[in-house]
């Protein structure tokens, strides 16, 4: 595998060893590298709801396995996991789940560092919020392991900032990344987009105005709706059909017939100008490809311009001009 430059995408493991079999996990995870992929995002529940046992854990054993048979890969690649919503038992999910307690937080690290055969993970993900536990717990048990960063996943901005308050009071290190849903189109408000299982999972203009105060990392999980920008025999889902998404959509078109792209790779320019880092689950290699050579598209600042003011009102921002 010869290296280039470092790529920006980041690639989701989510359905490895699972709906995506360990050959082609292999071979995805080959060319990932190959173009100048770094980071891999896992999780210890994935995917459990897509094997016959009901547990997760099969996506973590399939990179363990990639990384112990690439001598020399994992100084190339930067590995993220995620805890906090394995099911107790198989059926359980959401209402049993491991949660973020001290206890719970410290068993499914261990049990992740096992599966991914390494000792220290480059980016420790909180996957859900857990209310029955202190968050103030939570960030004193993530200070004891082995992770260079932490951050929160599907979490409202008030608890990241009281989590983030208290481990800088403690002198331990604060979150420095969210992970949420994002995307071009923009969910009609009171909705979840399909596979957002969570209240605050999808980006709010509130987060992403905290993100931006406090210098932390976004990365957008499903930013490609499944493939259905590009993809006809998709849909797009119902919860994105409304006016706004209407005059985005024409602007979309617009903009991926001046640069010879798909929409789905303008997209992914789009929130890579925003600041915010997408993922992909692709499945299939030519999707991977497609995908890598998005985030190498530059869009024009006019063409961000008018990506971004498609469904654009005066009153939606306190600065506009009157």
């Amino acid at each position: 595998m010869t290296q280039t430059r470092q790529s920006p995408l980041v690639l989701g493991a989510m359905m490895f060893g699972t709906a995506v079999d360990e050959d082609t996990s292999f071979a995805l995870l080959d060319r990932f590298v190959e173009r100048g992929g770094a980071w891999i995002d896992t999780a210890d529940c994935y995917a459990f709801w897509a094997a016959g046992d009901g547990r997760g854990g099969a996506s973590e054993r399939v990179l363990g396995r990639w990384l112990a048979a690439r001598p020399g890969v994992r100084e190339r690649v930067r590995i993220a996991t995620k805890l906090g919503a394995e099911p107790l038992e198989p059926g359980s999910w959401p209402a049993r789940r491991e949660g973020l307690s001290a206890a719970a937080v410290r068993h499914a690290f261990a049990g992740s560092l096992d599966r991914l055969g390494i000792d220290r993970v480059d980016l420790l993900w909180l996957h859900q919020e857990d209310r029955s536990v202190p968050i103030e717990e939570t960030v004193d048990a993530l200070a004891g392991l082995a992770a260079d960063r932490f951050g929160v996943s599907n979490h409202p901005a008030w608890l990241v900032e009281r989590g983030r308050a208290h481990a800088l009071r403690s002198g331990a290190r604060p979150f420095d990344a969210l992970q949420l849903n994002a995307t071009y189109l923009r969910p009609r408000p009171g909705t979840l987009p399909p596979g957002v299982e969570h209240r605050f999972g999808v980006l709010s203009d509130e987060q992403a105005d905290y993100a931006a105060e406090h210098g932390m990392a976004v990365w957008a999980y499903t930013p490609l709706l499944s493939g259905a920008y590009d993809n006809p025999a998709k849909a797009i889902p119902p919860v994105y059909d409304h006016p706004g998404n209407a005059a985005r959509l024409r602007v979309l078109d617009a903009v991926a017939a001046e640069t010879g792209a798909a929409r789905g790779q303008v997209v992914l320019a789009w929130l890579l100008r925003r600041g915010l880092r997408p993922m992909l689950g692709g499945s299939k290699p030519h999707q991977l490809d497609t995908a890598l050579d998005g985030v190498e598209l530059e869009l024009s600042d006019e063409q961000m311009e008018r990506l971004s003011a498609a469904d654009r009102f005066a009153w939606a921002s306190p600065y506009a001009e009157r």
